[in-house]
């Protein structure tokens, strides 16, 4: 195929040898097969700010620091310099979180290296070497979706143990290998200690998990995994090896119609976001 203008410098420099095809394109980013020398990866060419249409970015860039003083000014003052140090900061981030998240057991794909707003890492394939399929168009038995659930429960309590949180995690971002989930896309990954949207990006990941396990095994949705961790996080008690039931005193004896109000609108806000996926990854891509 034609090769994309962003992977040409890569092309010239010999890190990438082939572009094969196009895998996917997406809100933030589009993704290509790619060849280097003897091994296929994936090619992940990130969007600049003006065609990139991940919303409420500034949620997740909250916590985020440079060491550079000069960047950090040039980053709150917004001026050019200052957008693309951003642009890099954003890029980075999902470097740095697979490569956090690859050495403290999280399944993810493992990166190359980031060139230019181009991330190179590892093709994640099936037992027959094709493209590993999404969460979202696998079917599963009531056995696999509650042995994958607990899977992602452990892979979501090693990210918060690492300070970690996803932010945007659902059946979209999960490819499933021969040996069940991968967790990708982590460009908006935050702190979770110094994010103020950390707890209720973390209580969304779980929850999303949590409806796409249940409507295979309906048990799942009674558990509230999310809480617990949040609450042994708080406390400093949470580690890899704690025990977790899925299980959460109530506070109150009737019902936060708040918090009911919340829950309806984020599940509400993810479906939005879920349809602007599929029309994204839809849509022709331009050269």
């Amino acid at each position: 195929m034609k090769t994309p203008k962003q992977i040409l410098p890569l092309i010239e420099d010999g890190i990438v040898d082939e572009v094969i095809s196009q895998l996917m394109s997406g809100k933030e980013a589009s993704v290509y097969v790619v060849r280097c020398g003897e091994h296929i990866r994936c090619a992940k060419v990130y969007k600049d700010v003006q065609h990139r249409s991940f919303k409420q970015a500034v949620k997740y860039q909250e916590g985020r620091k440079v060491r550079n003083s000069r960047r950090g000014r040039a980053m709150e003052k917004g001026s050019k310099f200052g957008r693309k140090e951003q642009e890099n900061v954003w890029q980075n981030a999902e470097v740095d979180a697979l490569f956090t998240l690859s050495r403290v057991g999280v399944k993810v794909p493992q990166p190359h290296g980031c060139y230019d707003g181009v991330l190179i890492m590892d093709l994640v394939t099936d037992n027959d070497g094709d493209v590993a399929p999404r969460l979202n168009d696998v079917s599963l038995t009531a056995e696999q979706a509650i042995e994958d659930h607990v899977t992602m429960v452990h892979y979501i309590r090693l990210m918060l143990c690492a300070g970690i949180v996803h932010g945007d995690l659902s059946e979209f971002n999960v490819l499933v290998d021969s040996y069940g989930p991968v967790v990708i896309d982590l460009p908006q990954a935050v702190n979770a200690a110094a994010n103020n949207n950390a707890q209720e990006m973390f209580l969304r990941d779980v929850r999303n998990m949590r409806l796409y396990y249940g409507q295979y095994a309906p048990e799942i949705l009674d558990t509230r995994f999310g809480e617990e961790m949040w609450a042994l996080y708080q406390a400093g008690e949470l580690t890899a090896e704690t025990v977790l039931y899925g299980e959460v005193a109530d506070n109150h004896a009737e019902a936060d119609v708040d918090s009911v109000l919340d829950e309806i609108k984020a599940a509400f806000e993810q479906m939005q976001e879920n349809q602007e996926r599929i029309k994204a990854a839809q849509a022709p891509e331009d050269d």
